[in-house]
């Protein structure tokens, strides 16, 4: 069973949502990467979203656009992450690990190369911010095969079928934009979001992530309430960049970010203690 699908199975046993962390791989230096994400798990993270840095991430606001650039500007490739990611493992066998990054650099490696890559490296799913279902067919192909699960994006704007016609192809977990923008935009609307997130449990049983605009321990709460996992990113990126010249301090720091918002989902999680 892929490590996504089984960590959701545990956190739903347990009540619990899971807070899935993004950074960019190689921001603010490569070496500072695995020690990140080691962090970031023992500070309460469920799923880790790794970034592949790209020079044109048309999703993201100017925190991770900035990330991507660093990262590059140090050789961080395609193939240098997936080292991280096989470094990661030498210690974390469990915690599942999804790259997400855009179609370019995967083509320019060639569709199998990357998914072996992947799959030998210990990636549990890969999210393409730009490859849209209709042209899917022979990476989802190529990742059912290894074991990856192909996750994709429904933004607020995907019509129903359009919803079901993703849900049909994609694995693991559905990432629900939360609002029409970048990521690091402007705060999310949580009664939209409910409304939205209704529209589409209605269409498929994966789990159902949200991110973009999530920024605090009582966002992630509140979308914690209606949702199956919270996806933040800028948040962190942007203070790892602040600290980047004090590794250890940005990594106690960005760690006490997700430990607090893992306690603030935690206690949105529990059930309402009444009298009578």
């Amino acid at each position: 069973m892929n490590r996504i699908t089984h960590r959701f199975q545990e956190l739903r046993r347990a009540g619990r949502k899971a807070l899935i962390p993004y950074i960019t791989a190689g921001d603010p230096r490569p070496e500072l990467t695995v020690p990140m994400l080691h962090a970031l798990v023992a500070a309460g993270a469920d799923i880790i979203e790794l970034g592949v840095p790209f020079s044109d991430p048309m999703a993201d606001g100017p925190v991770i656009q900035k990330a991507c650039e660093r990262a590059l500007a140090q050789g961080t490739t395609p193939r240098r992450v997936l080292e991280l990611v096989r470094e990661f493992r030498q210690i974390d066998a469990q915690t599942p690990l999804v790259l997400m990054g855009y179609l370019n650099p995967i083509e320019r490696m060639g569709h199998a190369a990357f998914v072996a890559a992947a799959r030998d490296a210990g990636v549990d799913g890969v999210l393409t911010v730009d490859l849209p279902p209709e042209e899917a067919a022979e990476p989802i192909e190529l990742m059912n095969a290894a074991g990856i699960a192909p996750i994709f994006l429904v933004a607020p704007t995907s019509s129903v079928e359009r919803i079901r016609r993703t849900a049909q192809l994609a694995r693991g977990y559905l990432y629900y934009v939360s609002l029409k923008g970048v990521t690091g935009s402007a705060a999310l609307n949580v009664a939209e979001v409910a409304e939205k997130l209704a529209t589409i449990r209605a269409c498929t049983d994966l789990p159902l992530g949200v991110g973009f605009g999530i920024k605090d321990p009582p966002t992630a709460a509140a979308v914690a309430r209606i949702a199956d996992a919270v996806v933040v990113g800028s948040a962190l990126v942007a203070r790892m960049h602040e600290l980047a010249d004090d590794p250890e301090r940005m990594r106690r720091e960005v760690a006490a970010q997700i430990a607090a918002m893992r306690q603030a989902m935690d206690q949105a999680s529990m059930p309402t203690a009444f009298a009578g």
